[in-house]
């Protein structure tokens, strides 16, 4: 429909009248008449004149409206403290102190306004890119991403640890709920559904005398904190340091970081041995106790929550991603405090790569990292030969779960090169020196996880990667199967059936014996890298 109004049309006067003289009697009796027509023009003009007006007034109101409005459930409009159940709730104050100061939060804050709503992502309130000066209730989900569902809440949040349920309120909240299962394979349903299910509950408030209808009795808090939450499982696949770190460290970090530790941390599926291994790390990310949400019988309220995890894909932070821009090298300065031989705050990485600290003293250091069970280096003996031949020291290391993680980092990040064979071993590459050598061994058919999951992050850590690609007669499936089975001859045609089958014939049941000869010119080539950036004393 064509929006632009009508024209309104005078009609011309025929140009071809003939003249006709008049009289002066004539010419008083014709002028009134011209007043009287020239009156409904001047009446449309001013009538004109009036809609422009109130159009521009219009676009003025809503503009100042929904500015001021980011959801359409406002807890109070003209007031930002909120008084539930005894307390007073500064929520715009929390949400201030927790996003990270910038030019864009500073023109937010001076604006004292929100974006209109529909401008308003939940993505955005989940990464702290909303305006501060919001002071609305909420409960939303972002479910956009295949890896991960995450949640947000802000308002009174209380924990329910009997029914597992997480309830919000503010006034004139309608009911609402969701579930989330706060772990990031969203993708694998076999694993995601051992994770316990978490029921989030919005609901209006008790006291809502703005039209709201409290349809249940919201849950005296017991423990009242006034930092916000994040809300995340220890269970799937956790007790296999890679999904540890990729599936729940860095995605821990890439969420809860922005917040500088004034965050409280809530863990579904709580185990004592996980807080042991990495307590000394969880408490560079948070400055308070980690609540045990199945345990801990207590109802903890905050004035805002995170349910689930950011992740960024295999064993990596994307800063672009990330609202304060860090990424894989902040993690290992982190890592560095929590883990390194001085423990100390102050020592981070540099920005820019280190020389391997090698002196003309001391032999170039190689860690071998030793598998026990499948994908072993049978010819192992031949490798430590072949590796001090080149002009390596040599030292074995079988990381255990129980082996303590500051032992690790010392011996890694003291190493000038890791030699491992495809495994979750490999995930230490974040203890190593940037500018140290990765070499990883990988077994027939595993290129795409081996690049995926340890090549491209290697590079990304700052190390110089290289792979040793096992030809199928240095695979033991190369005794298991015919040469023209599919198996052997072509890998690529198992692997498209998916990821059970890649474990089930490739990692599960296979091993490898090194070609020395081949071998020992990638050692040879790592050697070197180590000896040219040698630092000359």
């Amino acid at each position: 429909m064509d929006s632009k109004p009508p024209l309104l049309h005078r009609p011309k006067p025929p140009s071809s009248l003939p003249s006709v003289a008049i009289s002066s009697r004539e010419r008083d009796v014709l002028k009134p008449r011209r007043a009287v027509r020239l009156f409904p023009l001047l009446l449309m003009t001013i009538y004109a004149a009036y809609c422009i007006l109130r159009i521009v007034s219009s676009l003025s109101s809503s503009s100042s409206s929904s500015s001021s409005s980011a959801f359409p459930h406002p807890l109070q409009a003209t007031n930002s403290r909120v008084v539930v159940h005894e307390r007073t709730w500064d929520v715009r104050s929390s949400l201030q102190t927790h996003i990270i100061s910038s030019p864009k939060e500073t023109s937010l804050r001076a604006r004292q306004e929100g974006p209109p709503p529909a401008s308003v992502s939940c993505s955005a309130l989940i990464n702290g890119d909303a305006s501060a000066a919001m002071d609305w209730a909420v409960l939303c989900c972002d479910r956009s991403h295949f890896r991960t569902d995450v949640c947000y809440m802000r308002g009174r949040v209380a924990t329910v640890p009997r029914s597992l349920s997480i309830v919000v309120d503010g006034r004139r909240l309608p009911r609402q709920e969701e579930t989330i299962r706060p772990y990031t394979r969203k993708w694998e349903a076999s694993v995601m559904r051992t994770i316990d299910v978490l029921k989030l509950v919005a609901q209006p408030s008790e006291d809502d005398g703005g039209g709201g209808n409290a349809t249940g009795a919201s849950p005296r808090c017991d423990v009242r904190h006034e930092v916000p939450a994040v809300v995340f499982s220890t269970g799937g696949y956790t007790g296999n340091v890679y999904h540890e770190f990729s599936d729940g460290l860095l995605p821990l970090y890439a969420t809860a970081g922005r917040f500088g530790g004034e965050v409280v941390l809530v863990v579904l599926e709580y185990h004592p041995w996980w807080v042991a291994k990495y307590g000394t790390l969880v408490r560079l990310i948070s400055n308070y106790e980690m609540v045990d949400l199945a345990r801990d019988k207590r109802v903890h309220c905050f004035p805002e929550m995170i349910v689930g995890l950011r992740i960024h894909g295999e064993l990596t932070i994307d800063p672009r991603l990330m609202p304060t821009g860090k990424g894989i090298r902040d993690f290992q300065d982190l890592l560095a405090q929590g883990f390194g031989r001085s423990r100390r705050k102050d020592q981070q990485l540099p920005p820019t790569p280190l020389l391997p600290a090698i002196t003309s003293s001391r032999k170039s250091k190689l860690v071998i990292l030793v598998r026990s069970r499948s994908r072993v280096l049978q010819n192992l003996r031949q490798v430590i030969k072949a590796s001090q031949a080149v002009g390596f020291d040599v030292q074995l290391l079988n990381p255990k779960k129980c082996t303590p993680m500051p032992d690790l980092y010392d011996s890694l990040h003291a190493a000038d090169a890791v030699l491992a064979v495809h495994g979750a071993a490999l995930t230490h590459l974040l203890f190593m020196r940037p500018a140290a050598v990765l070499i990883q061994i990988v077994p027939l058919g595993l290129g795409w996880p081996a690049e995926e999951f340890y090549g491209q992050p290697a590079r990304a850590a700052g190390l110089d990667y290289m792979e040793y690609k096992v030809l199928p007669e240095e695979s033991s499936l190369w005794r298991h199967y015919d040469r023209r089975d599919p198996v052997i001859a072509d890998p690529a045609a198992i692997t498209r059936r998916g990821w059970p089958e890649i474990k089930k014939v490739y990692l599960d049941h296979q091993n490898v014996r090194v070609n020395i000869r081949r071998f020992r010119m990638v050692l040879a080539s790592a050697y070197s890298h180590v000896t040219r950036t040698q630092p000359r004393l």
